[in-house]
């Protein structure tokens, strides 16, 4: 389990969450409405003062773990951009029922959405997932549309684990650390399916990131929502600079396996792709 001295109250998930939708739409990573954020705390967390409407709704899948604990998600349709100057307008609190089949979505009469993010259900699994198989009682999980990154997974040779890993690693010392366990590819899945949520959820159990082809990116973190952010920012830069070199016919030199696994090797970082 992921030790925590201070657990984060209430005030400073939101304050996070309006930090991670601003960086997220500074990086063109979501474009009007895209782009959803969720954390998991799993302590007792009073929301009823900035959250005091409620309604009781059945949860897409089961997550029996979460049981007890409080998920923040935002709303379908929402802005991420706008979630800094108004949290409440933007963010439904679920508190999860025994059982992991129901919850009380505690939302704000500021509340500008019909429906939780269409992509709920893969937040929902990967929270129930890593809370079952790790106890942890924090978790940031962050999905964007990365446009450089996204654009690769658009060519059949990038939808490989380990023709992507290698390229996007290779431009900057600093990816082997911040992506140590790279970035899983998946295929296309149509959005917020089934399909798409069991993929992804095991995508996360071994990677920093996943990349849905021809759509966008999930990442998750135990410390932060900053190092779910963090991680996006890593990827996307990785792939900018693939996206230089192809368009400048292959010119670049990039790091040499010596020089990442130099880097790897000093800062203690176990990786595959090293």
């Amino acid at each position: 389990m992921s030790e925590r001295p201070i657990r984060p109250g209430l005030g400073e998930v939101l304050h996070a969450m309006g930090d991670a939708g601003r960086r997220i739409s500074e990086i063109d990573a979501a474009e009007a409405g895209a782009g959803n954020i969720s954390v998991y705390l799993g302590w007792d967390t009073e929301v009823r003062r900035r959250f005091p409407l409620t309604e009781e709704i059945e949860l897409p899948d089961a997550a029996p773990a979460l049981a007890g604990g409080t998920v923040l998600v935002t709303g379908s349709g929402r802005r991420l951009r706008q979630i800094e100057s108004d949290p409440e307008a933007c963010v439904g609190a679920l508190k999860i029922h025994e059982g992991g089949l129901t919850a009380t979505l505690h939302s704000s009469p500021r509340r500008l959405f019909e429906k939780l993010t269409s992509e709920f259900n893969s937040h929902l699994g990967v929270h129930q997932d890593q809370v079952a198989r790790r106890g942890i009682d924090f978790q940031a999980v962050v999905h964007a549309q990365p446009p450089h990154l996204t654009y690769l997974s658009h060519i059949p040779a990038y939808r490989d684990d380990e023709y992507m890993n290698r390229r996007i690693l290779r431009w900057e010392p600093e990816s082997v650390v911040a992506l140590s366990q790279g970035i899983r590819v998946l295929p296309f899945f149509v959005p917020g399916s089934a399909e798409m949520m069991a993929a992804n959820v095991a995508g996360l159990r071994d990677a920093d990131i996943t990349l849905w082809s021809k759509h966008g990116t999930m990442s998750r973190s135990d410390i932060s929502v900053t190092r779910a952010i963090d991680r996006v920012e890593y990827a996307e830069t990785g792939a900018k600079y693939e996206y230089m070199n192809l368009a400048a016919g292959g010119a670049g030199e990039r790091l040499t396996d010596q020089e990442i696994g130099d880097t790897a090797r000093t800062f203690g970082i176990d990786s595959p792709w090293v």
